[in-house]
């Protein structure tokens, strides 16, 4: 699939470092791929879990968004909830269908502060990668996209989300993608990764996220590209033409 860039367009690209290309048109897109068995990656020591504190609510499956976001308010279901100032998830903007929902990471301190996935300089360069392809962030209007992190707490002692954590939140992401019904998701990152294929493929928990990158996964149903997060885009500017390639993937498959 080629890209029709504007001048705007070409700008906002060559401001990421990324260089224009264009596949060839003859060139056949990405097929739907069930991943290959890959050489397993011994997984670094990860500390004991902590235990649950609570239960999930029940009900979630059929929540419209007011009730969903009241339930993440509450949520102590796991550890990740333990010493958090406030969940991380705003519907103020965001009860919509879009084509593309776009996952991230656990959320750090300033998306704790604010409420909101996505902010500062890693909010920014996703901001100009999503004007790139044409699509934005915002409510009711045409090439808008659903952004929301896999984990919607922050916890008071910064650590990675343990699998069972990522498991109990993935009931929440789920209802959200019934919701916003996307085309594509685009999984940035290693841990939403995980979260989306962690039941269907759990052989790839273990996979670095640059080996997962390339294929079409699925959940639920609907396509999943794994790219690289814009925090890790910002400290390794040299991937940002394969995040652009990424991104090219999802646009072909939708």
């Amino acid at each position: 699939m080629s890209l029709d860039l504007d001048s705007r367009q070409r700008a906002m690209l060559q401001e990421m470092g990324v260089r224009v290309w264009l596949p060839e048109r003859d060139a056949p897109t990405a097929p739907t791929a069930k991943a290959q068995p890959l050489a397993a990656v011994p997984a670094s020591p990860t500390p004991a879990p902590v235990a649950q504190t609570g239960t999930l609510a029940d009900g979630i499956e059929a929540m419209p968004w007011d009730a969903l976001a009241q339930a993440v308010a509450q949520c102590q279901a796991c550890s990740q909830c333990q010493g958090r100032r406030a969940p991380v998830f705003s519907t103020s903007a965001a009860q919509r269908q879009a084509d593309w929902l776009v996952l991230g990471e656990p959320p750090d301190d300033n998306e704790e502060r604010l409420g909101l996935p996505f902010v500062g300089q890693a909010g920014q360069l996703l901001d100009n990668m999503l004007k790139a392809v044409g699509r934005h962030r915002g409510a009711d209007a045409a090439g808008t996209v659903y952004v929301t992190n896999v984990i919607k707490c922050r916890p008071s002692t910064a650590r990675n989300p343990q699998p069972q954590d990522l498991a109990t939140c993935e009931h929440y992401l789920r209802r959200e993608v019934a919701l916003v019904q996307p085309r594509v998701i685009l999984a940035m990152g290693r841990f939403a990764a995980q979260a989306l294929l962690q039941l269907s493929q759990p052989e790839l928990a273990a996979v670095p996220l640059g080996k997962l990158r390339g294929q079409v996964y699925r959940y639920q149903g609907i396509p999943v590209i794994v790219s690289y997060p814009p925090a890790y885009l910002l400290r390794t500017p040299q991937d940002k033409a394969r995040a652009w390639a990424d991104w090219c993937l999802a646009l072909s498959v939708i």
